[in-house]
Formats: C-alpha cells, structure tokens, sequence
C-alpha cells in the first residue's frame, strides 16, 4: 500500500479520480471513509485502485433483471459494467482475476465481457447486499436471455463476495 497516510491518501483521490478517464494508469483510491468494497490491482499486486459502494456508484448503472441458480424467483440486480469499471482503471486489460472474500477465484479473458455484461452488482432488489446475501459485490450475467449465460463456464464466473480483481496485461 501507500506510505501517505489515510487522510492524505483520500485528499490525493479527489485529484487522482478527477483525472482518471483520462490517464487511467493512475492509482484511484477510494474517496470516502466508506468501507472498500473492491481492490483492483496490476499484475504485480499493486493497488491500481479501491472502490466504495458511494465510487461504484459513481459509474455507469446498468441493471438486469433474471433468475439465477443461487437465489430463487426473479432478481433485479443494479451494478456497473464490468466494461466500464475496466475501462476506468485499465482499458488495455487481457485478462481479469477475480476473487471472494473465502479466496474463490477465477479468471476471465477479455473476449469474457463486452459493453453490456456481465455487471457488478451491488444492489439486488434496490437494496445492498451482505455477505449472507451474496454481497457486497457480484458479477451478474443475465443468465435468463440466453443459454450462453448458463453455462459452466459463465457460472464459474459468476463471483459472489467478489472483493479483489486483478488486471493481466
């Protein structure tokens, strides 16, 4: 992590967020003293930059309304693209690995996302998600619109208690 400490490391978020369409190889660090949802790190295992529920929010929205193996009836799940949060942090990415908080992990290519899905949901039914829940954060394809989305693979990729994401250049 970084030597500044806490106060002076969420001061320099402002400035670093701010600039982060723009030059997105600079670190983003989470701007409030909301809990951290998300780390995204470089291959190194660098932070590249730290996510609270208030800086997620802060990209894109996209929702999507399915059923999934893991919950019953029909669930309205809201979240981020993937695609945007990658592109956000590291647009030249080839690759993510994505682990939970118990350490599942999985990768998935780029031709493993596009524009659309899957999301990173952080709200099911409008509300956020505890961990019982399947929360914080889960990757969500819209499993319902095609039998592409139920496959073994896109299930693997499925990440509840998504908390680390790792970029492979």
């Amino acid at each position: 992590m970084f030597a500044l400490p806490r106060l002076a490391r969420r001061l320099a978020a402002s400035v670093l967020v701010a600039g982060s369409l723009a030059a997105p190889a600079l670190p983003v660090l989470a701007q409030s003293d909301e809990p951290i949802l998300l780390t995204v790190l470089n291959d190194e295992g660098t932070v590249l930059a730290e996510f609270t529920l208030e800086d997620l929010e802060a990209l894109p929205v996209a929702e999507i309304d399915t059923s999934t193996n893991w919950t019953d009836g029909m669930q309205e799940f809201t979240g981020v693209p993937l695609s945007a949060l990658v592109e956000a942090v590291a647009p030249d990415a080839k690759a993510l690995d994505l682990t939970a908080i118990n350490d599942y992990a999985v990768t998935i290519p780029r031709d493993g996302w596009n524009a659309d899905y899957p999301i990173l949901a952080y709200r099911n039914h409008g509300e956020t998600m505890s961990v019982r829940e399947k929360g914080p954060l889960w990757i969500v394809y819209p499993y319902d619109v095609s039998a592409a989305y139920r496959t073994d693979v896109i299930h693997s990729r499925s990440v509840w208690q998504l908390d680390r994401l790792r970029v492979i250049d």
